[in-house]
């Protein structure tokens, strides 16, 4: 079980949002960079960058905080980025810079096609961001509900090629209110590729019924607001995960 911190860029410092609100951020670090170099020594494998600027703006916005993660982790852990990624060139230069997964979100709703084509000209790089209310998928920093059904949209990807869906439940998602579970292995067996919760993670227990679940098909679990308030402990999370799975 892949315990992955997150660091949500806003204006180049490190912040949490509550419930995708931009204008309700928290900054916990002027120094993203740091923040990466302190969650892999505490254990993490993998960590979880979002361009929240970029996701608004439908492109980049802090490329140079991103360079600088990639520079300070990049060599020892894999890193992956969303918010604001709309084109192969964007992809390609991140790519080419350190980073090991690209997210495609919003584009992937709005426009199949894009994703189809990031997937044939970078395979095993792109993962897909399902954000969803009530199994619905939302797009544009979740403000637009569609009519689309995450598993319908899942399976659709999966044809595509994408290497992995982070399943994010965003009334759930900076609310410490605990993991949607049920929905997040309803997706995961539907599916063949592997599935990342993400939305509420609020304690050990959390920790607990996602490792029950991981033969499902649920490989991780995005860690946000939790790690930063201190109602979760990261280093003992993913020791307890690894003692759970192995």
């Amino acid at each position: 079980m892949l315990l992955i911190p997150a660091i949500d860029l806003k204006d180049g410092q490190c912040v949490r949002l509550k419930q995708g609100d931009m204008d309700q951020s928290t900054v916990f670090s002027d120094d993203p960079a740091a923040m990466a170099r302190n969650w892999v020594s505490k254990g993490a494998r993998r960590v979880h960058l979002v361009d929240l600027n970029g996701a608004f703006a439908g492109k980049p916005k802090n490329e140079a905080a991103i360079r600088r993660v990639l520079q300070e982790v990049g060599d020892e852990v894999d890193v992956q980025l969303g918010g604001g990624i709309r084109d192969l060139d964007t992809i390609e230069r991140y790519l080419d810079a350190g980073l090991r997964y690209v997210i495609i979100g919003t584009a992937a709703v709005k426009n199949p096609g894009f994703l189809q084509d990031a997937c044939t000209a970078f395979p095993g790089h792109i993962i897909v961001g399902l954000d969803a209310k009530d199994g619905k998928v939302a797009t544009d920093g979740w403000s637009k509900l569609t009519g689309h059904e995450v598993v319908d949209l899942g399976r659709k990807f999966e044809d595509y090629g994408v290497e992995s869906i982070i399943y994010t439940d965003i009334g759930r998602d900076g609310m410490l209110s605990g993991i949607n579970i049920e929905a997040t292995v309803k997706l995961a067996q539907a599916l063949t590729i592997p599935v990342i919760a993400s939305g509420g993670l609020s304690n050990l227990e959390d920790i607990r019924q996602l490792c029950a679940v991981e033969d499902e098909g649920v490989e991780g679990v995005i860690c946000g607001r939790s790690i930063y308030s201190g109602d979760l402990d990261f280093e003992a999370a993913q020791r307890l995960a690894d003692e759970l799975n192995g």
